[in-house]
């Protein structure tokens, strides 16, 4: 048995929050208690396939794209419910999403913030609005190609997908502070 201790680092963004923004956000807001402070609890990536009901080959393209965007193994989501007109029927795969927490969660979001967004063409800022009223932010991205893990070649079609960022903020204004603190590049109204 070896006694060597492993320093673990912090990811960059989340040392950020803790050394800066948390001293930042109680500044503003004037909390008492540092609980109060708003955190993210988990980012969700979802990746819709609706080709899947026709093509079953799709979904492990969406899988492996996923996989390797996030670090983590994606969980296939099946249709609870079958639809006629879009010859649908109950448990077939249509999509794959992966819930990211704790470091993992921090990484992306650095790639995210510091490679993905600024790559995106014609790119003018994310909508500061869409907060869900509890200072939740969900967005869209039209191509996996904007992170720089995907393999241009490899890319079998372009897929869009959902980014849901979870926070513990009560209020809309709280989660944009928050968000915008960490480098959300929100559009100027």
């Amino acid at each position: 048995m070896t006694t060597a201790t492993e320093t673990k680092t912090l990811p960059r963004l989340k040392e950020r929050y803790r050394n800066e923004i948390v001293a930042q956000l109680r500044e503003q807001y004037s909390y008492g208690n540092p609980m109060q402070v708003p955190r993210l609890v988990k980012i969700v990536v979802n990746m819709g396939v609706g080709e899947a009901a026709r093509d079953a080959k799709l979904i492990d393209g969406a899988v492996r794209d996923l996989a390797t965007i996030t670090g983590q193994k994606p969980q296939v989501r099946r249709a609870t419910k079958s639809i006629a007109q879009f010859k649908l029927r109950e448990g077939m795969p249509i999509g794959a999403k992966v819930t990211l927490r704790g470091d993992r969660m921090w990484e992306f979001l650095d790639r995210l913030l510091s490679i993905a967004l600024p790559r995106i063409r014609d790119f003018r800022g994310l909508d500061g609005r869409k907060l869900d009223g509890h200072g939740n932010y969900t967005f869209g991205l039209t191509e996996q190609s904007v992170f720089h893990e995907i393999d241009q070649d490899k890319i079998d079609r372009q897929r869009g997908m959902d980014i849901t960022v979870v926070t513990t903020a009560t209020t809309d204004d709280e989660g944009r502070a928050l968000l915008k603190l960490l480098g959300f590049p929100f559009k100027e109204n």
